[in-house]
């Protein structure tokens, strides 16, 4: 009988630390749009309400530093402004990726990933493009996420999961900067109809063309929108 040693038992499970909770709190905050960008992130505003001191809070706000959610400048914190000229980058690098997820999708989607792919673009249809209040927006955005992300999987392919995702996250910055000035900025409906529809027939080339009609399209409408509103 094999005898159960110290080393063979299942992990402590910690709590996580006051730094942490408080980097997910602002980090949940940011990309969901309460904290939008440009906005000032004042300590003692944020410590009353994260109820932490500041020693964790800046620890919070030095993790978000580095994931480019957070940025200093002269007056103190405040949540990133995304450029026209990062904008055109994140385009770039996402057209290049989403290509490979596309590709990768029409080998290797199952019926229950499509039939997920159907059911986001049906969502995004059936949202009113004249309500624009702003948790329907959100709403939108995490549909567009989803559907994106869903994609991704469906390739087989984890590091390009994990890749994407790390730009989406820059991603929702840009969403919300530029849905503050116009929310017609996110025309999903009919571009992500095509893209599924193409995915769905196992037709690559069609797939690969849509994603990229789809992303140049969007590419310009936000690029506009920043450009618009420069100071």
């Amino acid at each position: 009988m094999a005898l159960k040693t110290r080393s063979a038992r299942s992990p402590i499970k910690r709590r996580k630390s006051l730094s942490e909770q408080a980097y997910s709190a602002l980090r949940t905050s940011i990309l969901a749009g309460k904290f939008p960008p440009g906005s000032r992130l004042i300590e003692t505003q944020l410590t009353a309400w994260l109820n932490v001191s500041r020693t964790p809070l800046r620890e919070a706000l030095r993790q978000l530093q580095k994931e480019g959610l957070v940025v200093a400048d002269t007056s103190g914190l405040q949540v990133t402004t995304i450029s026209a000229v990062d904008a055109m980058e994140l385009y770039d690098c996402r057209l290049v990726l989403e290509k490979l997820a596309v590709t990768g999708a029409c080998e290797h989607a199952s019926q229950l990933q499509l039939k997920a792919l159907e059911q986001s673009v049906i969502q995004a249809e059936e949202r009113d493009p004249q309500n624009f209040d702003p948790r329907s927006l959100l709403q939108l955005l995490d549909i567009d996420y989803q559907f994106h992300h869903l994609i991704a999987e469906s390739s087989g392919n984890r590091r390009l999961v994990s890749l994407l995702d790390q730009l989406f996250d820059s991603m929702a910055l840009l969403r919300i900067q530029t849905l503050q000035q116009n929310p017609l900025v996110l025309e999903i409906r009919l571009e992500h109809r095509q893209v599924y529809e193409a995915i769905a027939q196992k037709d690559a080339a069609t797939a690969t063309a849509a994603i990229q009609q789809h992303l140049l399209a969007s590419k310009a409408r936000v690029v506009k929108e920043i450009q618009t509103h420069k100071t």
